[in-house]
């Protein structure tokens, strides 16, 4: 299948391949397209100035190559680029995920192009596409000149072969990061981003991913919205003067359906109840419950406490409908240093059939990234596994996940 076909942008191919030769198989064209940051790829020798010529706009390739038919998802995974790499991760998985993910400070470096263009190359080689997932961390900039030096990085990377989804500023409904909890800022400084990627790299998706809406107003973070600001007022939707789930957590950043190609979410199985870090299946539904808002907790001794989450606004109907929905990050958490609890593969199988073994029910769902990453949580809890290919039972419930026709 050639790079200008929809079907070669919208799945992945089935590779099976001997273990002590290099000898390809057989190929099989199937449908197949995680919380924090990875780092960036090493630039295995290559600089800025060993990236290929920049194409004019005129000659991008075609956006619609991005959007899978209706009832088909485009599988991905959120890399470890400093200990893993599209070859490796094929390797093990025997599947050629659609889409790689790489988390990059904006405005792009030198160094970040750099690793970006090798990102490009490593998903190259193994026929996918780039989710990059762009973090002002010097907090948010309408700066109109990184903007279009971002696009022509874009250009670079589709002459190496990719098309690139872009998620600015992720998760920017929470405090955490140094663009959340400003809609004003950070509507504008996406509308920016997207003029100059639809202006000057228009084969290339722009990705609108706030954080799933469960725990609303997220207390605690570094960058939480003060009361009596003009931003906690932007929040309070319903003007009570107080932030809750009864507000709608994601309208207030909405740049708008001409700034977005692609909406997104990120949600995890993190538990049942915060402070996180005990090892427990999760509850039949959930994900689906949580996606259209019905998310009614629970209190069954057998799972512990669950929050009532019903508050929280219906993100698939007000926009899936009009947009394609990726799950831009998501996994169920593995505490390697939690003593008891569940099994690590009792947790991620559960978790992969809720998000992956989807029915019909959730057409505008056509992207799913898998975060592949084995990271000590900033909350102190342990070191949690979210990969779902380093344990061969768990990686065997991923691939017989995906051997269904809608990857």
């Amino acid at each position: 299948m050639t790079r200008s076909t929809t079907a070669r942008r919208a799945g992945v191919t089935l590779v099976a391949a001997l273990a002590a030769v290099l000898a390809l198989v057989a190929v099989v064209a199937v449908y197949v397209g995680a919380v924090g940051p990875g780092a960036g790829p090493a630039s295995a020798g290559t600089s800025a100035a060993d990236a290929p010529p920049v194409p004019a706009a005129a000659d991008a390739p075609d956006l619609a190559d991005l959007e899978p038919a209706d009832g088909t998802t485009r599988f991905g995974v959120q890399l470890a680029w400093t200990e893993d790499d599209p070859t490796s991760l094929v390797g093990r998985l025997g599947l050629q995920p659609a889409q790689y993910g790489i988390f990059l400070d904006y405005p792009l470096t030198a160094e970040r192009t750099d690793q970006l263009l090798s990102a490009a190359r490593g998903a190259q080689a193994q026929d996918g596409d780039v989710f990059l997932t762009l973090e002002p961390m010097d907090g948010l900039t309408s700066d109109t000149a990184a903007a279009e030096a971002l696009a022509g990085v874009l250009r670079q990377v589709n002459a190496i072969g990719p098309q690139v989804y872009v998620r600015f500023a992720h998760e920017m409904n929470g405090g955490w990061y140094p663009w959340g909890q400003q809609p004003a800022a950070y509507v504008a400084a996406f509308r920016v981003v997207a003029q100059a990627v639809h202006t000057d790299a228009p084969g290339n998706a722009m990705v609108w991913s706030p954080n799933y809406g469960g725990g609303f107003p997220f207390d605690g973070g570094g960058w939480t919205a003060k009361p009596g600001t003009a931003d906690w007022s932007a929040m309070d939707t319903d003007g009570d003067g107080a932030l809750t789930m009864a507000d709608d957590m994601y309208a207030p950043f909405y740049p708008g359906d001409d700034a977005v190609d692609w909406v997104g979410l990120t949600l995890y199985w993190f538990g049942y109840t915060w402070p996180w870090g005990e090892n427990e299946v999760p509850d039949a539904g959930r994900f689906a419950a949580q996606l259209t808002g019905t998310y009614a907790g629970g209190t069954d001794p057998t799972m512990g406490f669950a929050p009532d989450e019903t508050a929280v606004p219906d993100f698939y109907a007000t926009y899936a409908t009009r947009k394609p929905m990726a799950l831009s990050e998501t996994g169920a958490l593995y505490n390697t240093d939690a003593t008891g609890g569940a099994d690590e593969l009792s947790i991620k199988s559960a978790w992969m059939d809720q998000v992956l073994g989807l029915g019909d029910e959730f057409p505008r769902l056509k992207m799913v990234n898998w975060f592949e990453h084995l990271k000590s949580e900033q909350e102190g809890y342990g070191v949690v596994d979210w990969r779902a290919t380093s344990n061969p039972a768990v990686l065997a419930t991923l691939q017989g996940v995906l051997s269904v026709p809608r990857y």
